[in-house]
């Protein structure tokens, strides 16, 4: 039973609505967002990394630069460029990309319900990355950035959504990268008390994205959370980039595939379309692997994936790499990255082989999660990514 409540959100004045907003820091090199902040006074990126534009704080301890971000986030309260909603609301968030439109509810929810199994997972987290994301929390008490979750439709919940999207939204901005944001408040207390009752009947729902995050706050009370059933999210696939080819030259690589797949050239690059169709770019040539029966259980959620598939027939016996989220040899690429840019890396030289795969369904995930069981590292793209700084859940 996830137990979700309404919250008094932080958000941009309307005049700064696009100067606050910023993508997560790890979505910039270094160089970039140093020149944003050195641009832009009212950046999200100030409550995130002052070192940015302060260098003498980026060889001090943290102590040092979380007081500094608290300075930064009493001027921006002060300045009126974060301002308070006076009442607990949920929030309907839409974003449209390319042509695409989502669309959720934006809420606090109990991190019990996350502990006791009610919000399920289906991927392992980083210890390192969860302690940098806890420390953060629990000193600076910013949550900013929401972690997505995903449920199936429920009709009351999106009659609820439709109807107040005809009201006008409080935030409503074209981001830098031509995205468009919306949101609406939802601060009648039937509707309110509607949309509690409803998610609270729901047996179980979904991370979808943000795991970390989920995990970070594990001491904490609740933390900010969209919910987007399964008709709104979005999944595309990551796709594998190897540097070498472990010590084998490109024929013997290629006669080693033979165990397990079927190989069969293309004059196209392969991008593709349906389980159990995996495209490879080696030595200027695509082609098709196609796993052999005997390669996988497809009894079993995990292991029937085309990443689990890949992992465990080629990268990790033929090409050496047992375990992807530490072995440096092997990149991976979101569905967001043009197959052309993939063949480029190749042909460049960074890069000996690419693999192409199809994007994992929701309804994997969830068998995924109902079985308790965690995907391969990087096994889905999940759109929309959130910005941050939109709706802040102080939390201090």
């Amino acid at each position: 039973m996830p137990l979700v409540k309404p919250f008094s959100a932080l958000i941009p004045a309307a005049h700064l609505q696009s100067s606050v907003v910023t993508r997560p820091l790890e979505y910039y090199s270094t160089g970039e967002a140093k020149l944003i902040a050195s641009e832009n006074n009212y950046s999200f990126l100030h409550l995130i990394s002052p070192a940015l534009d302060h260098a003498y704080l980026r060889d001090m301890n943290q102590d040092l630069i979380f007081r500094k971000i608290a300075e930064n986030f009493d001027s921006f309260l002060s300045g009126n460029v974060l301002v308070p909603v006076n009442r607990p609301c949920y929030y309907i968030y839409q974003v449209t990309c390319n042509g695409f439109t989502q669309k959720g509810l934006w809420t606090l929810s109990d991190v019990q319900s996350y502990l006791d199994g009610s919000i399920k997972k289906h991927e392992l987290t980083v210890e390192r990355r969860e302690k940098q994301l806890a420390d953060y929390l629990h000193h600076t008490g910013l949550d900013a950035n929401p972690v997505l979750i995903t449920y199936h439709p429920v009709k009351a919940i999106d009659e609820v959504i439709a109807k107040y999207m005809q009201e006008l939204p409080v935030i409503d901005f074209t981001f830098t990268d031509l995205t468009g944001h919306k949101v609406w408040l939802i601060d009648d207390e039937d509707a309110i008390d509607l949309i509690t009752s409803e998610i609270a009947e729901i047996a179980t729902v979904y991370i979808a994205d943000g795991h970390h995050r989920a995990a970070a706050m594990s001491k904490m009370d609740y933390f900010s959370t969209v919910f987007m059933n399964t008709d709104e999210i979005k999944v595309l696939q990551f796709n594998r980039l190897v540097r070498d080819l472990n010590g084998l030259t490109a024929t013997d690589f290629l006669s080693r595939l033979g165990d397990a797949f079927t190989v069969e050239k293309s004059q196209e690059p392969v991008d593709p379309d349906q389980l159990h169709t995996i495209g490879m770019y080696l030595d200027k040539q695509w082609y098709f692997l196609s796993p052999k029966p005997n390669a996988y259980d497809a009894n079993d959620p995990v292991e029937l994936l085309d990443v689990s598939i890949l992992q465990n027939q080629l990268l990790g016996p033929i090409l050496g790499i047992d375990d992807p989220r530490t072995n440096a040899r092997v990149t991976f690429e979101g569905g967001i990255t043009p197959l052309a840019a993939l063949q480029q890396m190749v042909d460049n030289g960074l890069y000996a082989v690419v693999f192409t795969l199809f994007a994992v369904s929701v309804e994997q995930i969830i068998s995924v999660a109902d079985a308790n069981k965690t995907m391969p590292p990087k096994s889905t793209w999940i759109e929309p990514k959130f910005l941050v700084g939109m709706l802040t859940n102080y939390c201090i």
